[in-house]
C-alpha cells in the first residue's frame, strides 16, 4: 500500500510508474500570448489555452493564467504545444511559465487551495 506523503517534510520518496521511471508531480501556471497584435489578446490566448484543454490534464483558466497538473514530461510537452499553436502561425510569442515540481503529490490543484481555505477559517476561529 503507498504510503501517504508528509506534506511537512523538505524530501519525499518519489514514486515510479511500473518501468521504474520516476513519476514527478507538477503544477504548472502558464501565460501564453503573442506580440503585436494590439490591445484584445483573447482571441489568441483561446488557441493556446484550445490545446491545453485538449492535452487531457487536469487544467483550470483564470484571469491571468492556466494551471495545468500532471507529469512533469507532460505538463512541458503541453506547454510546449500551447506556445507552438501561436509560434506556428508567425507570431513572436511570450510565455510566463511557473513550476511547482512536488514528487509523491497528486490532485496539488485541488488539494493547495483548500488547504489555505480550511487555515484561513481556523484562523478565523481565534
Amino acid at each position: 500500500m503507498p504510503q501517504t506523503p508528509d506534506r511537512n517534510a523538505v524530501r519525499q520518496q518519489v514514486p515510479t510508474d511500473k518501468d521504474g521511471k520516476p513519476i514527478i508531480n507538477t503544477v504548472a501556471a502558464v501565460a501564453i500570448a503573442p506580440s503585436g497584435v494590439g490591445a484584445e489578446l483573447s482571441e489568441y490566448v483561446s488557441q493556446a489555452v484550445a490545446v491545453i484543454r485538449d492535452s487531457g490534464l487536469p487544467n483550470e483558466t483564470n484571469a491571468m493564467f492556466t494551471n495545468i497538473e500532471g507529469d512533469l514530461d507532460d505538463v512541458l510537452r503541453v506547454v510546449r504545444d500551447a506556445t507552438m499553436k501561436l509560434a506556428e502561425q508567425g507570431y513572436r510569442t511570450g510565455v510566463s511559465l511557473k513550476l511547482d515540481i512536488r514528487p509523491g503529490f497528486s490532485g496539488q490543484m485541488a488539494e493547495k487551495p483548500a488547504l489555505v481555505d480550511e487555515i484561513i477559517a481556523a484562523g478565523q476561529n481565534d
